[in-house]
């Protein structure tokens, strides 16, 4: 008898972007920081709007993984793939803040329309 050990779901955008404003989602202190260029974010939105594949995300419930804010993840979904795109999504269609590789903050992203679709 074999385990499932994961499984692949399909959801839209908005529940992501819920997860992110119920910080559902958390990023584990091994991440890198956030490298994207405002063209990179304006070209994945855009990407998204014309329905192109943009590429899975992968996140792993574990409730003793070390967070980038130092807390420990206390069971949310870490994210170990996608952070770049799940970053964008935040700046640019929440408006939240960036922190860029340099530890600077980003504030400058406009807010386009709410996307219909599915990552």
């Amino acid at each position: 008898m074999t385990i499932q050990r994961y499984s692949v779901n399909q959801h839209p955008i908005q529940t992501l972007l819920t997860w992110v404003k119920s910080n559902e989602i958390a990023i584990p202190e091994i991440q890198r920081p956030f490298v994207w260029s405002t063209t990179q974010v304006r070209d994945f939105i855009d990407s998204l709007y014309a329905g192109y594949p943009v590429g899975y995300l992968i996140a792993w419930r574990n409730p003793n993984v070390r967070l980038k804010d130092g807390r420990v993840s206390d069971g949310k979904r870490i994210l170990i793939d996608g952070q770049q795109r799940v970053t964008a999504l935040m700046a640019a269609l929440l408006g939240q803040r960036v922190v860029t590789k340099e530890y600077k903050r980003v504030e400058n992203f406009e807010k386009p329309l709410p996307i219909q679709s599915t990552l």
